[in-house]
């Protein structure tokens, strides 16, 4: 097991210091009896909540949340999301299982996009078109094999050249890039607060009530909180890595936490200087390198950074942010970072989650590789009917694929290090 049963943050949420306070839900207590415990409200945990609430209307379903909601490791990410992924290579086969892939993604996408709409969440959700950003040779020749693999599908790209991208981001930092017309941008905490008030009232939500125990008895389970005894019939684990926790997927996951800062609010003419487009978001060409997008009308956003199974000090962690932001934008080396944070997120050996049933009556989504709005909805939808009828489309395995074994430590350790001082040698100015 580890030593830790969720992810305990130092630092707020820089999303949710942004938006107004709200009251938690009441943390469970006494005993209760249920057919249905969701651990997680996430991304993952809500959609397994709403599709249990349609299969079952007339269950018990209680979601509990470890921390607040939007405090949780869901709202920490950079705020990008698509319904279209693209295959890793252009042969036939990988563009065909990538047609599957975009097939759920598009689902779980679509029914975001509803309930954003039908609930009038206000979360900036907008359309923006996604740019891929080189610093260096060999991250080009990345973007390339990438724009190769984007118009295998049938998604146009346009290729920048380093004065192109100068106009439209405002930086002479990156040399060469890639733009597509798919991909959006949210605020992460203010779409998982509004995902919140959405769930239907059958669902009863419990905040800062994160669970200690789990064990099997007989044919059902028992959750131990600070403040409740919880029995139920079916267990659905939404904690990506806290599962390992309990002593699940203990040779399939490893934890990682990444960080990420908000500026302070630039004036007018700082942002003036930050190029044409007035809504972007840029992915680094290497997996190791640096995030960047504008938010709002006046901030800019960083996320870099990434540490195996432990947490940075903030004081490295301000440096290196600070320095990344400052790299790209040395004429903003004025500006402070307003909100720095980590969070965890759960990597796989080969990219792929974990979705399943891990003993009778219990099951787990893990692994969401850092990618978790729409794979995390996807996954919880499924996840929920696999809880509910004992079953799973075949399909959503052969999508996205199932994690594999990972040696244990140290072992495991060992060859993390090695990978990543590796890793971040060849992403160099990517970082």
């Amino acid at each position: 097991m580890t030593n830790q049963a969720f992810p305990i943050y130092t630092q707020p949420c820089g999303w949710n210091a942004l938006l107004p306070h709200r009251e938690a839900r009441p943390a469970a207590t006494g005993q209760l009896d249920v057919q249905y415990v969701v651990v997680g409200a996430g991304f993952t945990g809500m959609a397994a909540a709403r599709r249990l609430s349609k299969l079952n209307p007339n269950a018990d379903i209680l979601l509990l949340e470890a921390s607040t909601v939007g405090e949780g490791s869901s709202a920490r990410n950079s705020g990008f999301l698509t319904r279209e992924e693209y295959p890793s290579s252009n042969s036939a086969q990988d563009v065909e299982q990538n047609k599957v892939l975009n097939a759920f993604n598009t689902e779980a996408f679509d029914d975001l996009k509803q309930i954003i709409e039908d609930h009038q969440i206000e979360c900036d959700f907008h359309a923006s078109g996604r740019i891929r950003a080189a610093a260096t040779p060999d991250g080009a020749n990345t973007l390339r094999k990438i724009q190769q693999a984007l118009e295998s599908t049938g998604h146009a790209t346009q290729t920048l050249d380093a004065t192109s991208l100068n106009q439209l981001i405002g930086t002479s930092y990156y040399k060469f890039g890639v733009q597509t017309d798919t991909g959006h941008l949210v605020q992460p905490a203010a779409l998982i607060r509004g995902l919140l008030g959405a769930l239907p009232q059958q669902v009863q939500v419990h905040e800062n009530s994160p669970v200690l125990d789990l064990k099997r008895h007989g044919k059902r389970w028992v959750l131990k909180t600070s403040s409740a005894q919880i029995t139920a019939d079916h267990v659905i684990m939404a904690t990506n890595p806290s599962v390992k926790f309990f002593g699940y997927l203990q040779d399939k996951i490893v934890t990682i936490h990444t960080y990420a800062a908000l500026t302070e609010r630039l004036k007018p003419s700082e942002m003036a200087s930050l190029g044409s487009l007035q809504s972007w978001g840029v992915l680094p060409a290497h997996r190791l390198g640096t995030t960047v997008r504008r938010v709002g009308a006046d901030r800019l956003l960083v996320r870099s950074l990434y540490a195996y199974e432990h947490s940075l000090s903030e004081t490295e962690v301000h440096e290196a942010l600070r320095r990344r932001f400052h790299n790209r934008y040395p004429a903003l080396t004025h500006i402070q970072l307003e909100h720095v944070w980590g969070g965890v997120t759960a990597l796989t050996l080969n990219g792929s989650p974990y979705v399943g049933c891990l003993e009778p009556g219990l099951y787990a989504s893990a692994g969401c590789n850092g990618s978790g709005i729409v794979k995390g909805t996807a996954l919880g939808s499924y996840l929920a009917e696999l809880a509910h009828a004992n079953k799973i489309d075949p399909k959503i395995l052969e999508a996205y694929g199932t994690a594999n074994k990972i040696l244990p430590d140290p072992f495991r350790a060992l060859g993390f290090k090695v990978i990543s001082a590796w890793e971040s040698r060849k992403a160099g100015l990517e970082s």
